[in-house]
């Protein structure tokens, strides 16, 4: 008796859209937001940066088949503060970035998904607190 295990088709295209992210920079954009979350994480004042970066380099990592969604949280004003204290300090400049690559991904038909995936991520980088990655 055979046992054959079958991948729905929509799995198998995110596993293989992940490999080639992954080998197109997603690897070494994961890798820069660890590096900074560790660094922001060494003070106490940086700590939930440092969080939100480990959150940006999750879904750097498998972007496709993952979503951002809102979370209700009892820290209402304080993640409001953070969101804009994010925004002043390079999280308006993450979030252009990803725009711009996005852009560039959405003149050719091939990355028209990838560009889907920049757009994604710009939505986390522009205010990541308050979002959660599934």
């Amino acid at each position: 008796m055979q046992f054959k295990i079958e991948i729905p088709y929509f799995q198998r295209m995110n596993i293989l859209g992940n490999l080639i992210w992954l080998i197109f920079g997603g690897l070494a954009a994961a890798l820069g937001y660890i590096v900074g979350g560790c660094i922001l994480c060494l003070t106490i004042i940086g700590i939930p940066f440092g969080l939100q970066c480990f959150k940006l380099a999750r879904l750097e990592l498998w972007p496709f088949g993952s979503r951002v969604v809102p979370v209700n949280s009892a820290t209402g004003c304080l993640s409001i503060f953070f969101n804009i204290l994010w925004l002043l300090c390079g999280g308006l400049y993450t979030a252009l970035v990803h725009l711009l690559c996005a852009f560039l991904l959405f003149i050719t038909i091939i990355g028209i998904p990838f560009a889907r995936q920049h757009l994604k991520l710009m939505e986390l980088s522009l205010m990541p607190f308050g979002k959660q990655v599934l």
